[in-house]
């Protein structure tokens, strides 16, 4: 983080845009916000929003950070083509940034559970490499194993293909590593019970068995 810091340091007129979304969801070191290098603290906007630490998704509450004059160019740029929050999700967002946060670290801790039973499932299945996330609430297997593999009728050539392969034959859904620049790759979502996890490993295997 310093050393992109002291890039934009070197350079006049560079600005950077920070998306802190999931600072409270990590599971190891500690959050380092761009704004903390005093040296460029005047060139950061920060990101932020309670709809990952807090899980108020549906809400669509978001906000930044930044120089006062990037902040009302931005304020009046939006006042163009949306509309404004509602009161009862502005008060909801308020009284979660406002908490002492044990609900938050509460549900940290049980996407760290979830993120070690799903770690542990998926790399019980053949072909599968795992690499352990340390934030969020998503795992990106390697699926390239799979690759050029066929059940007999679907032969998968990427991985929006196997996505397509594993909502068809498992009902599992997930998302194709391509559009995130993994294109060897799946993505999978662990925010959900253990019990579907669970589930869904087991359908995810069972699925891939048939692929040769």
């Amino acid at each position: 983080m310093e050393k992109i810091a002291k890039i934009i340091q070197k350079h006049e007129g560079l600005f950077i845009i920070s998306d802190e979304i999931y600072e409270h969801i990590k599971f190891s070191g500690e959050h380092v916000s761009m704004a903390s290098f005093g040296y460029i603290y005047d060139r950061v906007i920060t990101v932020n929003g309670v709809s990952k630490a807090y899980a108020m998704t549906g809400w669509r509450i978001g906000y930044i950070g930044a120089p006062l004059w990037i902040a009302k160019a931005c304020n009046k740029l939006q006042g163009q083509f949306t509309s404004g929050v509602c009161s009862i999700a502005q008060r909801a967002a308020l009284a979660a940034l406002e908490s002492k946060g044990i609900d938050r670290e509460n549900m940290s801790k049980a996407f760290l559970r979830r993120r070690d039973l799903i770690c542990g499932l998926l790399s019980e299945i053949k072909g599968l490499k795992i690499k352990v996330p340390q934030g969020a609430f998503y795992i990106m297997p390697d699926i390239t194993y799979y690759i050029g593999k066929s059940d007999g009728n679907v032969t998968i050539n990427d991985s929006d293909e196997l996505a397509l392969y594993l909502l068809d034959k498992a009902q599992v859904a997930v998302v194709g590593g391509i559009a995130f620049g993994a294109p060897g790759c799946i993505r999978i979502s662990y925010a959900a019970s253990d019990e579907n996890i669970k589930k869904a490993a087991g359908r995810i295997r069972t699925a891939l068995s048939y692929l040769k």
